[in-house]
């Protein structure tokens, strides 16, 4: 939180003027001069969170990525909840290659920027920057299981390929049903390995984990008094431009009655941790953004049924 400029001191009044002159550099991209402007400040006032978090961003501009986890670990020993703070620490830590512990810090920025601004613009792109970590995540956990069961496999067959040499040598007379034993082991031991393979194989996410508006899979799903279940920050979107009112039933609907529900999102935790492919659909695909970005701004198109907008969606 930043001072008010009512109550404060000289050095704090000095220390405000200072990021005030560092934000207009960093606007300007001149991120060497906002960071002394921003030291500056922190050597005035060092226990303002706001000052590390700004001089962090110019050290992320900059790709000086252990300069932006000492300032973000500085501004979290002085405000846990600092959204910026923990989601920069999260960036900085996957580009060191730590991955769980950059994950870690993007879910809990996740989690705060819910709880303060749900249909802020950090919501989403900490969701993106989290969906892309955790699915580089399962791609590298992927590939190595992927081999694994190519190598078992392939050492399955070579094992049964040298019985059935086995046992032709020894059936004479019987070679027609050994090798159809052959053959049948074969397709069961192909029928076990896809099974197995079967978690890390893209295919369609369930409908009832995506939402009616987006198409996307749930990232904060809520639930209308009609039983319908929207992603948060699109229906608060809808409700603020279009009208108070349910897209799909036009039932009259106030902010106030949504209400998180935690059954589908739980549900699709559970999908997303069994099958992580299904996080790269989990970044907002800009085909469906556009359109929903034209059936929230524009006058001309907001009678246009929410049906019809999916129509166009699907094609």
């Amino acid at each position: 939180m930043r001072p008010n400029p009512a109550s404060l001191s000289t050095a704090a009044k000095q220390a405000e003027k200072l990021r005030i002159d560092g934000n207009t550099y960093f606007k300007k991209d001149r991120f060497g001069a906002a960071i002394d402007a921003y030291t500056e400040a922190i050597t005035l006032c060092p226990n303002v969170p706001v000052y590390w978090t700004n001089r962090a961003l110019c050290h992320l501009k900059r790709n000086h990525w252990e300069r932006v986890e000492e300032d973000c670990r500085k501004a979290i020993q002085l405000d846990s909840n600092s959204v910026k703070a923990h989601y920069m620490l999260g960036l900085a830590l996957l580009r060191r290659q730590e991955s769980a512990k950059g994950i870690r810090e993007l879910e809990k920025a996740l989690d705060l920027g819910r709880g303060a601004n749900p249909k802020g613009y950090m919501v989403e792109e900490i969701w993106q920057e989290l969906a892309k970590a955790k699915y580089q995540e399962w791609e590298q956990s992927s590939s190595k299981r992927t081999w694994d069961l190519q190598s078992l496999k392939e050492a399955c067959e070579s094992a049964l390929k040298e019985k059935h040499f086995l046992d032709v040598s020894q059936m004479e007379g019987f070679v027609d049903d050994a090798t159809a034993s052959h053959l049948e082991q074969l397709e069961a031991l192909e029928r076990v390995f896809s099974k197995a393979a079967e978690a890390d194989t893209p295919t369609e996410v369930p409908d009832y984990l995506c939402c009616r508006i987006t198409l996307d899979i749930f990232h904060d799903p809520v639930i209308t008094p009609c039983g319908l279940t929207y992603e948060r920050a699109v229906i608060l979107d809808h409700l603020h431009k279009v009208g108070k009112f349910d897209p799909i039933t036009r039932e009259p609907l106030d902010p106030s009655q949504l209400v998180t529900n935690l059954a589908i999102k739980e549900a699709v935790q559970a999908f997303l941790d069994k099958h992580g492919w299904a996080y790269k659909d989990a970044v907002f695909c800009k085909r469906r953004q556009s359109l929903i970005y034209l059936y929230l701004q524009f006058p001309g198109v907001r009678t246009l049924n929410i049906h019809l907008v999916m129509k166009c969606i699907y094609g």
